[in-house]
């Protein structure tokens, strides 16, 4: 399908060219401790999904002791046209957005400009407006939604489905919505599946987040992450939109089937791509490259300062990297399945004990992924271990981040 390139030549290739949206540190595994050839075993599992069809192609960047050690592509980005998948192609980043999203909302806490515990309502009115449902009818609920709340997903926002608060959900439609403003007025006239703070269900609190981040800021949601994080960070892809020069970058999306991989990205679908769209979504809205989220993450991996400059103060990464979830809405879980030792803090999934669930994860790990099973995790106790892998598959699949974490955390050879 595509021609297999050695570890050690992909090395030369990374420090003989700079890599596009360049300053990316690169260093050879040995030099933080990590094997050159256990590295080398994702491309043989990479390759193998792509014989499985399991997926079109792929991206994986590693990165430890603030240094990316190693960076490849493999497969197709557009089958049909036989266009590669290569470092530089632009995904859909999905949920991966929420991060990105949590940690210019902490920025301004950090400014004294919001407060974390303060009710949301003081930022945003028509949430003091919210009703929770019960079988008994509409009720008020007994606090408020935090502005921790929205961060960390105890609302009581609910999702879309056939009950009765799936029903009133499905019609808020974020994607019909003229703008952020008009959004959250729709999904507060939505009841609250549950009472704030007593029950984790992931939502769209983060699009309310980005409402708040404009609101405080006075400055649109899209302009103030550019300005904090995109230009200083140069992370010269991300966006919310694809710029028409960079559309033969844009990977196709994909969804599995008995007969093979089949697209479920055109020109029609990817519309809504090809300029800003009127609502900039702080849930999924962004796209971008492996090397633009690498930049974003060596900087929270690195305690919120990279290139001499600081973004967040270590106190603030401490809180997006450890669990806030309150107790009784611990652990997370979707729908029937539970995440056993997994709880959530302010961005991020954070893994509090050794479980069955996900067993090759690492305490104190912390990450997440994308809906086109786009995924990142970074392990703090492993010298800042951090793993991008971008693909465009749905609905999502853990396949990728499960296979290669074992043998990622084997390559781990300090001795």
């Amino acid at each position: 399908m595509f021609s297999r390139i050695s570890f050690s030549a992909c090395l030369l290739l990374l420090i003989a060219i700079p890599l596009h949206a360049a300053d990316l540190p690169l260093a050879a595994p040995e030099s933080v401790g990590m094997s050159s050839s256990k590295l080398n075993q994702i491309n043989e599992l990479m390759n193998q999904q792509l014989e499985d069809d399991k997926l079109a192609g792929g991206v994986v960047i590693v990165a430890r002791k603030s240094k990316v050690v190693f960076f490849e592509a493999y497969g197709h980005r557009d089958l049909a046209n036989d266009k590669p998948m290569e470092k530089d192609t632009i995904v859909r980043l999905y949920s991966m957005t929420k991060s990105i999203a949590t940690a210019a909302a902490m920025v301004l806490v950090e400014e004294g400009k919001l407060e974390i515990d303060a009710p949301a309502s003081k930022y945003v009115p028509v949430l003091s407006t919210v009703k929770v449902w019960t079988e008994e009818g509409l009720v008020e609920p007994k606090r408020e939604i935090t502005v921790a709340d929205l961060m960390r997903h105890t609302t009581g926002f609910g999702r879309g489905g056939d009950d009765a608060v799936g029903k009133a959900f499905n019609k808020a439609k974020l994607s019909q919505s003229k703008d952020l403003d008009d959004y959250v007025n729709r999904l507060a006239a939505v009841p609250l599946a549950y009472q704030p703070g007593e029950e984790w269900i992931y939502s769209n609190s983060i699009d309310v987040l980005g409402l708040i981040v404009q609101k405080v800021s006075g400055q649109p949601f899209g302009e103030f992450l550019q300005e904090r994080f995109f230009d200083p960070l140069d992370m010269t892809d991300i966006g919310f939109y694809v710029p028409v020069e960079k559309l033969d970058r844009f990977a196709v999306n994909y969804k599995r089937s008995e007969d093979g991989l089949i697209p479920i990205s055109n020109s029609e679908t990817d519309a809504r791509y090809h300029s800003m769209p009127a609502v900039q979504s702080g849930g999924g809205g962004l796209v971008g490259t492996a090397a633009d989220y690498m930049k974003f993450l060596l900087m929270i991996a690195n305690g919120g300062q990279w290139n001499g400059k600081r973004y967040l103060s270590p106190e603030t990464i401490k809180l997006m990297t450890t669990n806030q979830l309150p107790e009784a809405a611990f652990p997370i879980s979707f729908g029937s399945q539970v995440r056993h030792g997994t709880g959530y803090s302010f961005g991020f999934n954070v893994r509090t004990a050794d479980t069955e669930w996900d067993p090759a994860a690492r305490v104190g790990e912390y990450g997440w992924g994308g809906a086109a099973s786009t995924h990142y995790w970074v392990s703090p106790n492993d010298d800042g271990l951090i793993v991008v892998t971008l693909e465009q598959i749905m609905p999502y699949t853990f396949d990728t981040e499960w296979l290669l974490k074992p043998v990622i955390y084997d390559a781990i050879n300090d001795n």
